[in-house]
């Protein structure tokens, strides 16, 4: 459908819950790695009775539950963008693709929403050890949360567990579909690039007071801790991202091929640094590449064969019909290496941060925490960055092989009820993130309260 000025209804709602889908994953790594985190600094304080980890429990614990909160906010929309805007996606994946959704409302949201409730308000209700479950359970539910919601994503990029009855995709093993080896390799490099996020915001956070030199001893402890919990993590990313990617290569070779610029099939196929490309003729330009680095990283052989554009849009011609069946090329090549450069940015800023503390040092000078606050953002435009690659790499598929986009729009929806409700929601959004900020950096300046335990070893706790 279309306006007189040329607006597409389906290019309008692709970028309509584009936008809301990445607004909304900017809290969700936060969320994961901070339910972690906090949980650990807890159980510190279990074990140790210092108060220091207290402090930074409850500090921390705030910040995650500001975080949580709008996570919860910006993701019901997006619940409701399957019916408005992709009825006929609604209608065809439904029956497969609203089985994970209901486990994950039902089981994982279920625990982290009344476990975190507890937690808030169980300080001087439960006893320790008990209230230490509680946060525990919370940042398990989050993590089960994320797993079923990357079962079902998991299931557009390669469906598995289904039959097709009367054009619909019909769940025939549930088993099939949390199994899915897509799920295996996607949730581990989730959590890790999570476990990044969250060790870079408590970084950021500890250095902007350790800059000013407030709670010096306090904050070096949890500056100490997220750089050693971002690099490990960042192994754990490269790690999963390696496996992901040769399951990739066999599963989804457009979106490999698209991430390299590679046109034609190669064996020993270099990994691209940087190329300009002819997308119109299937050709590239300029190419600079390290040797056999992409049949290595595709296949974890130096003589691997990686499939090209130009042979997969051939083969899927013959398979599903005329079409163009490439993704846009130039963004799945931009944001893949952009990706891993953020990423591998903020692995070496923790592994440096690290050098500069050790034995209990701290930085004379006032740029390595002027770098770490800024530094905050670098994961999460990673993410983002890898989200965006995972999905716009499937184009024009909405469900791999069984559903194009452009069939998965709902046929009722107008140019103009798009247009406003996009206009609407980026507006509410912005309003939302404009208040998302204040909260952090008004309970970031106010910093930790001292802390007196009660006779009961019990703390109390005021939100």
């Amino acid at each position: 459908m279309h306006d007189p000025a040329g607006m597409d209804v389906l290019d309008l709602s692709r970028w309509q819950f584009g936008i809301t889908t990445v607004y909304h994953f900017l809290f969700v790594p936060l969320t994961i790695g901070l339910s972690i985190l906090v949980a650990g600094l807890q159980t510190a304080w279990h074990r140790t009775r210092k108060p220091e980890y207290l402090r930074l429990t409850k500090f921390f614990g705030k910040l995650f539950l500001i975080n949580f909160a709008m996570g919860v906010v910006t993701g019901i929309v997006q619940e409701f963008q399957f019916g408005m805007n992709w009825s006929d996606y609604s209608r065809f994946v439904g029956d497969v693709f609203g089985a994970p959704l209901a486990m994950e409302g039902l089981m994982a949201f279920f625990l982290e929403s009344t476990f975190i409730g507890l937690w808030i308000f169980g300080w001087d209700r439960l006893s320790p050890r008990l209230h230490l479950a509680t946060i525990w359970i919370a940042a398990i539910g989050t993590n089960l949360s994320a797993y079923f919601i990357l079962a079902a994503n998991s299931w557009m990029q390669h469906p598995v567990g289904y039959r097709i009855n009367n054009g619909r995709a019909e769940l025939t093993d549930i088993w099939a579909v949390l199994t899915n080896s897509t799920t295996l390799v996607t949730f581990p490099h989730v959590i890790f690039g999570a476990f990044i996020a969250a060790g870079a915001f408590v970084l950021g956070v500890s250095a902007w007071f350790l800059l000013r030199k407030r709670d010096v001893d306090m904050f070096r402890i949890s500056a100490r801790m997220a750089m050693v919990v971002s690099l490990v993590a960042a192994i754990g990313v490269s790690l999963s991202g390696h496996w992901q990617a040769q399951i990739m290569t066999e599963q989804q070779p457009m979106k490999m091929a698209a991430a390299e610029a590679l046109w034609e099939d190669e064996t020993s196929a270099g990994f691209s640094l940087f190329a300009i490309g002819d997308v119109e003729n299937g050709r590239n330009h300029v190419n600079l590449q390290i040797p056999y680095g992409l049949s290595l990283l595709s296949t974890n052989t130096l003589d691997g064969k990686v499939e090209g554009i130009n042979d997969i849009q051939a083969r899927y011609e013959a398979l599903y019909g005329p079409g163009d069946y490439r993704p846009v090329v130039g963004l799945a090549y931009w944001s893949f290496r952009l990706m891993i450069g953020f990423g591998m940015l903020s692995a070496l800023a923790a592994l440096v941060g690290l050098w500069l503390t050790r034995r209990g040092r701290l930085p004379a000078s006032r740029w390595p925490y002027r770098l770490a606050i800024v530094g905050i953002g670098l994961p999460f435009l990673a993410n983002t960055l890898g989200w965006i690659f995972t999905e716009m790499g499937r184009q024009p598929w909405t469900v791999f092989g069984l559903m194009r986009t452009a069939a998965a729009v709902s046929p009722g929806v107008d140019v103009t009820s798009v247009a406003i409700t996009l206009v609407g929601f980026t507006l509410v959004y912005a309003v939302l993130a404009f208040i998302e900020v204040r909260l952090m950096l008004k309970f970031i300046r106010i910093g930790p309260q001292e802390e007196q335990e009660p006779d009961s070893a019990v703390p109390a706790l005021s939100y």
